[in-house]
C-alpha cells in the first residue's frame, strides 16, 4: 500500500477567508497528511483576528511578517521563500496553496517542474492563470460550512443543475475527452483512470459545481452511461452518444 502524501499547506491570510479552513483540511485529507501548516501574515493587523481564532484548533503555525514598506506585500515574498525552503528540504510530497493572489502562479509552475502536485484553494475572485496552474483548484466559497454563511447569503454548496452543466461547454468537452482518452475498445472507461486523466490535465474539481464526488456530477449531467461492475465496487462510464 502506497504511503500517504506529505502535504505542505501554505496560507496567504491577507487574501483568503478563514471560514473555509476546515473544509480545506477535509479536502486535503483525501490526498494525504497535512504535516506542514503555515499561515503567513502580519499578525499585528486586526483584519487577521478571524485567522487567529483558527490557529490553535487546527494546529496551524503562524508565520509573522511585518509590513516594512507601505504598499508592498511582504507576505507574498515570505510565503514564496517558505515554499522554496520546503521544496529543497524534500520533506514534502505535495503543496497546497490557499490564496486568491495570481502572483503565486510562477511559484506553482516552479513546484510542478519539480514533479510535485499543487492543490489550489482560493476565492472566486482568483485570477484564471493561478486557477489553471493548480490541479485541482477549489473555490473556498464551496467549502464554507452552511452555518458560517451570513444571513442573506446564498449557500454556495448548491448543486449545479443538469441544464447548466450541459451548457458548460468546457466542462463537457473535458469529460468527453477524458473518456475518449481512457476508454477501452468497447467505449467504457474505468472511473479511476478517467479521474486520474482529469486531475493530470486540468484544474477541475466537482466541488466547484456543488458535488462532493466526480461520479455524482457525471450522473447529474445525464450525458453518460454508468455501469457498476465487480459486485458494485468498480464504476465504468461511457459517452451516451457512443453506439453499442
Amino acid at each position: 500500500m502506497a504511503e500517504p502524501k506529505r502535504i505542505a499547506l501554505l496560507i496567504d491570510c491577507d487574501n483568503v477567508s478563514h471560514n473555509s479552513i476546515e473544509g480545506v483540511l477535509e479536502e486535503l485529507a483525501k490526498y494525504g497528511m497535512v504535516n506542514v501548516r503555515h499561515a503567513h501574515g502580519d499578525w499585528n493587523n486586526q483584519s487577521l483576528s478571524g485567522w487567529i481564532e483558527r490557529l490553535h484548533p487546527y494546529a496551524i503555525r503562524p508565520m509573522q511578517q511585518f509590513a516594512y514598506t507601505k504598499g508592498k506585500n511582504a507576505t507574498d515574498a515570505a510565503m514564496i521563500i517558505d515554499a522554496m525552503d520546503l521544496l529543497y528540504s524534500k520533506n514534502v510530497d505535495a503543496f497546497a496553496l490557499m490564496t486568491s493572489d495570481s502572483d503565486f502562479t510562477p511559484l506553482v509552475l516552479r513546484i510542478l517542474e519539480s514533479g510535485l502536485p499543487v492543490y489550489g484553494f482560493g476565492e472566486k475572485k482568483t485570477p484564471k492563470p493561478f486557477v489553471d496552474a493548480c490541479s485541482p483548484f477549489i473555490y473556498t466559497e464551496n467549502l464554507v460550512p452552511t452555518e458560517e454563511l451570513k444571513p442573506g447569503i446564498v449557500d454556495k454548496n448548491e448543486k449545479t443543475d443538469r441544464n447548466k452543466l450541459r451548457r458548460d461547454a468546457a466542462l463537457i468537452k473535458l469529460l468527453r475527452t477524458a473518456i475518449e482518452q481512457t476508454s477501452e475498445d468497447d467505449g467504457w472507461a474505468h472511473m479511476s483512470k478517467f479521474a486520474h486523466y482529469i486531475s493530470n490535465n486540468s484544474s477541475f474539481s466537482a466541488i466547484n459545481y456543488g458535488y462532493k464526488k466526480l461520479s455524482d456530477l457525471i450522473r447529474a449531467t445525464e450525458l453518460f452511461e454508468v455501469e457498476m461492475r465487480n459486485d458494485g465496487t468498480a464504476m465504468h462510464i461511457k459517452d451516451a452518444r457512443t453506439k453499442n
